[in-house]
Formats: structure tokens, sequence, C-alpha cells
């Protein structure tokens, strides 16, 4: 195992839940950040989404406590911009080749994406042992990452898509499973409504759903 798949693995065991972040106002990003970081979730992806996204990145990167990632990485150029702008780590809904060789020479810890045996089993051959599964209801949810369980017993998860305070706790439940991606933490009207307690409120609820 190299040291970004290990740190990769490190992070996803920080906390149950990484909030999926969507921000297209740069004033909140640190709010937001410290409202999650106090909250219990530390692992923080921003998607590249918005335009302000990569200047959200670097200012959540300031608030203490924050491992802040990027989310969305499409190509070499997201990563470059990425790691340019203070992301600890990576995360993709897929995993092409030309993706994959620019987060091992940007040396950047890298969670990609999958939603069948043989992506998993690629990317596990490529030295990946924990994978995004996206998405994570629409490609089956627990009943699929129950399936994969019994065949590919070394690879874990960080289920995204379809998440919710409902689910979740089932999601975590499973043994392949190390943490899931979650959007519900920061929705977009509480964060434009600034509701920073609320969002720390959700965020210390989500903390606990360990199995």
């Amino acid at each position: 195992m190299t040291d970004t798949h290990a740190h990769i693995r490190q992070l996803a065991e920080i906390a149950p839940i990484i909030p999926v972040l969507v921000v297209d106002n740069l004033a909140h990003a640190e709010p937001l950040a410290r409202a999650l970081v106090a909250g219990g979730l530390p692992v923080l992806e921003v998607t590249l989404r918005t335009a302000c996204a990569l200047d959200v990145i670097s200012a959540m990167s300031r608030v203490e406590g924050a491992y802040v990632g990027a989310g969305t990485l499409v190509t070499p150029d997201d990563v470059t911009a990425a790691v340019a702008a203070g992301a600890t780590f990576g995360v993709s809904p897929g995993a092409p080749d030309d993706l994959l060789d620019a987060c091992a020479g940007a040396k950047l810890p890298f969670l990609p994406g999958a939603a069948t045996a043989t992506e998993a089993m690629r990317l596990n051959a490529k030295g990946y042992d924990i994978l995004k599964f996206f998405p994570a209801e629409g490609a089956g949810g627990i009943t699929t990452l129950k399936g994969l369980g019994g065949p590919l017993p070394g690879i874990s998860f960080c289920p995204t898509g379809g998440v919710s305070p409902q689910n979740a706790q089932a999601y975590l439940s499973l043994p392949n499973v190390v943490c899931a991606g979650g959007s519900w933490i920061a929705p977009a009207d509480l964060v434009t409504a600034q509701k920073w307690d609320e969002i720390e409120a959700r965020a210390r609820a989500a903390s606990k759903l360990r199995a």
C-alpha cells in the first residue's frame, strides 16, 4: 500500500460521514467549515461545481482541524487546480486512467469511484483498497454492497449518492463500508441562510452514526 492509499483510508476512518458540499458564496466557506468541524465531521468534500469552488477549498483549508478535499475531479487539470488550491485529497465519480495517473503524479490521496465488481477489481489491482461507491442508491445500494462484500473482502467503500439520515446507519453497518458521503448535512438552503448552528447540530448527529 502506498502512502497516499494509506492516507485516504486514514481520512475515511476519521468520521462516519463526509459532508459533500456545494458552495457558491466564498463568504460562507470558513463559517461552514468551522460548524462542520465543531460538529465532529472534519473531513470535507468540496465539489468543483461552482465558480468559487477552488477558492472555497483554499478558505476552508485555513480552518483548524479541517481536512478539505476536492470532489467531482474528472480531468487531470482538475487535479492540478485542486492541489494548487490546497486540497488534501481528491474524490471522483469514476476512475479513468488519466485521472489516476494525475493523482499519482501529484501524490494526492484519491478516492476513485466504482459501481461494479469489475471496476472495483481493476482499481484494487492498482492498489486502491477503499473506493467511492457511486451512485450508491442508483447502483443498487445496500444490496449491491452486501453482494460485493463476499467475493471482494479486501475492498472497502464510501457510498455516496442517495445516502440520507434514514439509510445512513444501514450503510454504515455493513462490514465493507468505512464511511459515507452525505449532502444532507449542509444543504444549500441552510448554507444560504447561514444557519451554522443547525448545520453543526446535523453534523454532531451524523458523527454518532457509527455501527
